[in-house]
């Protein structure tokens, strides 16, 4: 479909749709959309199935499976993904496979080198069926389905999305080893152990506690005297950082007739990754006693970067034994968040620290060998070869300790450093296994799935038709008897793990009596909870939370509407505790004058507001007053910044931070911090005070930039990218949408679903189920999401047909 038709099909389903929170009419949309599309029927022959299966597409890009047997529904579930994301997935190919290099050139050979040391290599059989009974049938049948469609397009290859194109290349053949890479989880705290490490070099321990929110223990960050600190440094993990980071493309990566004209391209500064904090979500479950119709209720908005395609695809897969529907992956079988027809799930991350960094001392005879007790023990090698466009194939030497791949050796110090991964053990690979969740009927059942989820860490949380609700934490979690894993160890045996805490041992609840589990990413762990030498101590800030907490704790009976605007609800709490310490202070001006419509403000986030645009310029300028204050200067670089909670409470109690008299002095802070955020609001939006509107394309906005959207010439970039439009919140809201003025990060993909009846159920998804820019599902959800409106998901089989806009029946050759 050409983009022209493209924008008449959004104008034709989008136009007169009312304003925010309101779910768009599914039967009036499914007659607008049937009348965009001329052929919504069709059957068509798929090699490899094994029976007939159907394929019914809803008004918002979901593919309905129907299937006789479970081969080929995972057979079509990877076809239809493949059909919808196939430049996603051909990305993704090449990074769980170390080839990125072949069509980008040697500026992503450490990328491949650091994929292929990384490399999960033991056995292929095990480990797909940790993640279900049937995983190596399953997967293995998901990536059938994934080649046959790269087949289709093979022998037509004018069915390539447009990027292939641009980049004259060809999308090539998935194997099972490429689903289960672990490239693109929410792997560990790595990066940050080796600059908490820097950071006590520099300061010592204690400095780094006062600096740091460490919690719910304080952990032990003196080093061992074997760990020499004034060597450590960032690129001690080049390999790994280069293997985890997005894949950039630049102008001469494409064909000439393609290529953005400018001569010096220059990245977006705001496309940069952002803090591992700031990358969060929220999820809750509410019991029938607080809610209007009796049903339990489950709510989950994973927040991660925003991104075209969307990083989660929603699929219907029903087949006996299974019918489960929601989102996911797109390039894994089943679905990680969504319901059954007993139970619905969602996930938060939980703070689990599965990665350590080991430095060993080496053999000066002989550079192989790391000190490891009382001998010398020799690193096992590995020989490959890394093809790279332009030039002739990498040989390179993969090197391993006993704990894992080296990433550095430093041969005029005599060192060497590794990292430990506990994603590297069977069953590491991201959500695979949500497909024992996926066919759960009991809390119980569900529980035990979970014990096979290791990674990410993650708080699962389960509402089912019974009126259960529960929460489990999961996650593969190293038990560490004598050391915290915030800083790098010495490799020679004295730091060892004893072993892994069995997941159904990590903190869990089922039935509280306040009726309701929520988790936001905030320490959730009990008190009373025993096993703290596998539990983290870096947690996101607690204020999304607490106010999520505050909503559901109060005694009103909850609806599907009320809990939608719960997931999108702007009210900052920073903003509720900041402003009343406004009211003293001494301003002049306009500083006075913005200081006092906050004073009446309802401290929402709110698109068009000003009195929002006036609060977030003062509490970013109060971070980075509080960087560059607090921060000593020999450690600026290495402490990346100070989390808005640590810094709300020096304000809120001046004595354990200010120097005497704290309280002025203090004062003294918020004044300055106050008036730098005005001026910098009149530098950047003029005199006009009605002109500091929050989610203006100055401001805060959501423009989302296709993976090429800044290499092509302006045209395509045009066509490709989406956006801007204004955006509300920011990221310790409980509608998160990150900290800069383009939101990067938050909640694309959200749920929520009511047990007692699952056609209620609803989500967003943006900008679209596609990522073929040619696909009337590339944006069709774009604008719906940004304006915080929801579609309906429906389960049943009579709902989904009457909002039908494409059938395709497959038939075995």
């Amino acid at each position: 479909m050409a983009r022209t038709d493209i924008e008449k099909h959004e104008r034709c389903y989008y136009r007169g749709v009312p304003g925010q929170m309101i779910i768009v009419l599914a039967i009036f949309a499914a007659a607008i959309l049937f009348s965009c599309r001329s052929n919504p029927s069709e059957k068509k022959t798929l090699e490899g199935l094994m029976e007939p299966v159907e394929v019914v597409r809803d008004p918002w890009g979901i593919n309905h499976i129907y299937a006789e047997n479970e081969h080929d529904l995972f057979f079509t579930q990877g076809y239809a993904a493949a059909k919808d994301r196939l430049f996603q997935f051909e990305v993704w190919r090449r990074q769980a496979t170390g080839t990125v290099a072949e069509i980008l050139g040697e500026r992503e050979l450490k990328r491949d080198i650091g994929t292929r040391l990384f490399k999960f290599r033991g056995d292929l059989e095990e480990e797909m069926n940790y993640y279900h009974e049937r995983g190596s049938e399953i997967i293995t049948a998901y990536t059938e389905g994934v080649n046959s469609y790269i087949e289709e397009v093979l022998r037509d290859t004018s069915l390539l999305p447009i990027e292939f194109k641009m980049l004259d290349i060809l999308p090539q053949k998935w194997t099972p080893e490429v689903v289960i890479s672990r490239h693109q989880g929410l792997l560990g705290n790595i990066g940050a152990e080796l600059k908490v490490g820097m950071a006590v070099n520099v300061l010592g321990a204690e400095e780094v506690k006062n600096l740091y929110w460490f919690h719910p223990k304080t952990p032990v960050l003196e080093m061992d005297p074997a760990v020499d600190g004034s060597l450590l440094g960032d690129h001690i993990l080049e390999l790994y950082y280069a293997y985890r980071k997005s894949v950039r493309f630049l102008p001469e990566d494409l064909l000439p007739e393609y290529r953005k004209k400018e001569t010096a391209f220059q990245p977006d500064r705001e496309f940069l990754p952002v803090d591992s904090l700031s990358i969060g979500s929220n999820n809750w479950v509410v019991s029938g006693s607080k809610t209007a119709d009796g049903h339990t209720l489950m709510a989950n908005d994973p927040h991660r970067s925003i991104a075209v395609p969307s990083l989660r695809y929603m699929t219907h897969l029903v087949a006996p034994g299974w019918n489960v529907i929601g989102g996911g992956e797109p390039e894994i079988p089943g679905i990680s968040i969504g319901h059954n027809e007993y139970g619905a799930w969602g996930l938060t991350v939980y703070s689990t620290d599965g990665e350590d960094l080991y430095v060993y001392d080496l053999n000066p005879e002989d550079l192989n060998e790391y000190k490891y007790q009382d001998g010398w023990e020799a690193m096992t090698s590995i020989r490959d070869t890394i093809p790279v466009k332009g030039r002739a194939a990498e040989e390179v030497t993969l090197r391993y300790t006993r704990h894992g791949p080296v990433t550095f050796i430093d041969s005029i110090n005599l060192k060497a450093y590794a990292v430990r991964c506990a994603w590297l053990e069977p069953g590491g690979s991201p959500y695979l296994a949500s497909l024992r969740m996926d066919q759960a009927r009991t809390w119980e059942e569900f529980r035990e799935a979970c014990n096979y989820s290791h990674i990410p860490g993650e708080n699962m949380v389960w509402a089912d038709k019974k009126g259960h609700i529960g929460w489990q934490a999961v996650g593969i979690a190293p038990v560490r008897r004598n050391f915290s894993g915030l800083v790098p160890v010495p490799g020679d045996g004295r730091y060892e793990w004893d072993g892994y805490l069995p997941i159904v041992e990590k903190p869990h609840e089922v039935d509280p009596e306040r009726g309701f589990i929520a988790t936001a990413n905030q320490n959730v762990t009990p008190d009373t909870y025993e096993h703290w030498d596998a539990i983290g101590f870096e947690w996101s800030d607690p204020y999304r939370g607490d106010r999520i907490e505050e909503v559901l704790r109060s005694d009103k009976k909850f609806s599907m509407d009320e809990m939608m605007a719960l997931q999108v609800d702007y009210l900052s709490l920073p903003a509720r505790t900041l402003v009343p310490m406004l009211s003293g202070l001494r301003l002049k001006g306009q500083a006075a004058k913005a200081r006092d419509r906050l004073l009446s403000w309802d401290f929402r986030l709110l698109p068009e507001s000003v009195e929002a645009g006036i609060y977030v310029a003062f509490e970013r300028e109060l971070r980075k007053k509080a960087d560059e204050e607090f921060i000593p200067d020999k450690a600026k670089g290495i402490i990346g910044g100070i989390q808005l909670k640590r810094v709300m409470d020096w304000i809120q109690a001046p004595e354990t931070r200010f120097k005497e008299p704290a309280i002025r002095r203090r004062d003294e802070f918020l004044t300055k911090t106050f008036r730098a955020s005005v001026e910098h609001l009149r530098e950047t939006l003029g005199e006009d005070m009605n002109s500091w509107r929050y989610g203006q394309e100055k401001y805060k906005h959501a423009y989302i930039v296709h993976p090429l959207g800044r290499a092509i010439s302006k045209p395509w970039a045009d066509s490709l990218n989406l956006g801007p439009v204004p955006r509300g919140g920011n990221g310790f809201t409980p509608g998160s949408t990150g900290g800069n003025n383009r939101q990067s990060s938050g909640a694309s993909f959200r749920m929520v679903i009511s047990t007692g009846d699952w056609d209620k159920a609803v989500g967003t998804n943006g900008p679209g189920q596609s990522g073929d820019p040619a696909s009337p599902f590339y944006d069709n959800l774009f604008r719906p999401w940004a304006e915080d409106r929801y579609f309906p998901v429906y389960f049943s089989r009579e709902k989904i047909d009457s909002v039908a806009v494409e059938r395709v029946r497959y038939m075995p050759d």
